[in-house]
């Protein structure tokens, strides 16, 4: 063989190995687009799937499952063992479903509107809430019904027939709430056949929060009864430079000249500065506990609530400086090792009852001496601090929590117990005042006497 034959033979070698690669990485492609297309008629067959599953379950009421098994069993048990019985009873079943169909159409053919007619109110007071329904379509609307979440409830009511544009107004009394804040919505509009088989529901975006104040009482201005206004009054703490006179001292590095007393740096020969007792800044401080073992029953925590939203609506209109402290819930896994409190605002009236209709009794808490602690730590120039806690707090635990308040500030703790009889006491620097009404708390901080 030439070298020139050599040649020819592994040329055609080489072009006969590339057809092969060729071909192999088509069929290659051809695989990898044939698997991709697979798994995306997997992927659509199983999102199918899933919607019809959730349809059914939406749509399907468990009357109409029976009455599509009786179908399915009826018609089956006709065609294979030749019951005439059964195969009747299958088709008046699978009738039956069929028409129930059409009373599902239209579910989206009405516009729904929600509006309050009060966005808050008082606890055990009802509310008003109107629903217009306008039918949006261009075919009469038959008659339905229109479901209305409030809160855990449901409130419904039935919707005429309505001829294209044309809507219906219903009002609503919904029933008294308890103190929170209460989701009122969304609206659903409910589709149903007459016996209950399917049913399509439609629910509309409109949903409105209803703040459903604590029940509070006028109790007297802080500049009379136990409570007494103590802005302005002197402090034990000494500084350079106030109102109340206390005493002429020795001029240091760093005083101002201004405070210089020239007659007494006259008669001794040196710089004497004059000294001031700190006139006291009114703060007030209003720490609610909301341990559930703090208290003997949910109403006596209701009474603790409305007790203290009482005391800081009279702060808030006696423009008092004011805090408000209540517990912060604490996971169980970090309880012992978390510090925490929470601040509801005190800007105004509504604020502040809007900030107790979210308060709730927690499970896990601090106990009511560390809350009054960090309340204590916030701010130090507390001059007036007011303790409110249920009867399960014995005096005890409220001298405790009182300690953690400045030696120079009034403490005073409300004690909610609905078994007792309304009386004050005094233990030690502390004043305990025990209701068993919310009526009682306005008299008892009037008179501000010992029972």
């Amino acid at each position: 063989m030439t070298l020139g034959d050599t040649r020819l033979t592994r040329t055609a070698a080489a072009g006969l190995t590339g057809e092969r690669t060729e071909v192999t990485s088509q069929r290659s492609r051809a695989l990898v687009g044939a698997a991709v297309r697979a798994s995306r008629a997997w992927t659509a067959t199983r999102a199918g799937v899933r919607a019809f599953v959730a349809w059914c379950r939406a749509t399907i009421r468990p009357a109409g499952a029976l009455v599509l098994a009786a179908a399915t069993a009826g018609l089956a048990a006709g065609a294979l063992f030749g019951w005439v019985e059964a195969l009747v009873a299958g088709a008046a079943a699978l009738v039956l479903l069929l028409l129930s169909i059409p009373f599902l159409f239209h579910a989206r053919a009405y516009d729904v509107g929600l509006a309050l007619g009060h966005e808050r109110v008082v606890a055990g007071s009802p509310a008003v809430a109107t629903v217009t329904v306008r039918n949006t379509g261009t075919r009469i609307a038959l008659p339905g019904r229109i479901d209305v979440a409030v809160g855990a409830g449901l409130v419904e009511f039935g919707v005429p027939m309505l001829r294209p544009g044309a809507s219906s107004e219903q009002t609503l009394e919904l029933p008294p709430q308890r103190r929170g804040i209460v989701r009122i919505g969304p609206a659903t509009t409910v589709r149903s056949d007459p016996l209950g088989m399917l049913r399509r529901e439609h629910a509309f975006d409109d949903v409105h929060d209803l703040y459903v104040h604590p029940r509070t009482t006028v109790v007297p201005s802080s500049s009379a009864g136990l409570i007494r206004d103590l802005d302005g009054s002197p402090t034990r703490r000494l500084v350079d430079a106030d109102m109340s006179f206390h005493a002429i001292r020795e001029y240091a590095p760093g005083d101002s000249r201004r405070q210089i007393h020239w007659k007494s740096t006259a008669k001794t020969g040196q710089l004497m500065v004059r000294q001031y007792e700190e006139s006291r800044r009114s703060r007030m401080a209003v720490v609610l506990g909301l341990a559930e073992a703090e208290y003997a029953s949910v109403d006596e925590f209701e009474l603790a609530v409305s007790a203290a939203a009482s005391l800081t609506l009279r702060a808030v209109h006696d423009a008092r400086d004011l805090d408000i402290v209540v517990g912060a819930e604490i996971p169980r896994v970090v309880r012992g090792r978390l510090r925490a409190i929470r601040h509801i605002p005190a800007t105004a009236p509504r604020v502040v009852l809007d900030g107790f209709s979210g308060v709730d009794g927690l499970a896990n808490t601090m106990a009511f001496a560390d809350v009054c602690r960090l309340a204590a730590e916030a701010n130090e120039r507390l001059s007036i601090a007011v303790m409110v806690t249920g009867s399960h707090v014995g005096l005890a635990a409220l001298r405790q929590a009182a300690l953690a308040f400045p030696a120079d500030a009034a403490v005073i703790a409300v004690v909610c117990d609905e078994r007792a009889h309304p009386r004050t006491q005094v233990a030690g620097a502390l004043t305990v005042v025990t209701i068993g009404t919310l009526d009682d708390l306005a008299g008892l901080l009037l008179r501000g006497v010992t029972s």
